[in-house]
């Protein structure tokens, strides 16, 4: 199911493969990043996620104040989740969010009780977070028309 219940983000979830798959879909506008993220880790727990991928690759270059929080209050959140895996999807070619996040993925690693990868592309990252699941296909035809379906709503109590 695709959903924007979270303005800053297009979501796909999949509740079978108890699966969520995140994209930014501000463009530059960053000034709602902590709002969202916040929002996005409320959900994470309600749908009680096990398996998460975040899309790096739309997200313009987080600044020092935000990495910071980040570190602060958001990935602390996230290591204390019951996730079984999560997929950071980031292209070669974003150098500074690649650092940033190498840098986050420092702070909390020995907390860190998940596998956790790096894919520079979604399907391949899609196909290792699912396990090949007979799914997929389904998933990645829904995810590919995500802009011009209309979005399904998830009743959230966030």
């Amino acid at each position: 199911m695709i959903f924007r219940t979270i303005p800053d983000f297009c979501l796909q979830y999949d509740e079978p493969l108890a699966v969520l798959r995140v994209e930014w879909v501000a463009a530059t506008d960053m000034h709602r990043l902590r709002i969202s993220a916040a929002q996005l880790m409320a959900l994470i727990k309600e749908l009680r996620v096990r398996h998460l991928l975040i899309d790096m690759n739309s997200v313009p270059e987080l600044v020092v104040a935000d990495q910071w929080w980040l570190g602060e209050y958001w990935m602390p959140q996230l290591v204390a989740l019951p996730l079984e895996r999560l997929v950071l999807v980031i292209a070669s070619s974003q150098v500074h969010n690649q650092l940033a996040i190498d840098a986050l993925h420092d702070l909390v690693q020995p907390a860190i009780q998940f596998d956790s990868q790096y894919f520079s592309d979604s399907v391949s990252a899609m196909d290792w977070l699912t396990d090949g699941s007979e799914r997929l296909p389904v998933l990645e035809k829904e995810w590919a028309n995500r802009h011009e379906a209309t979005p399904a709503f998830y009743a959230s109590s966030y």
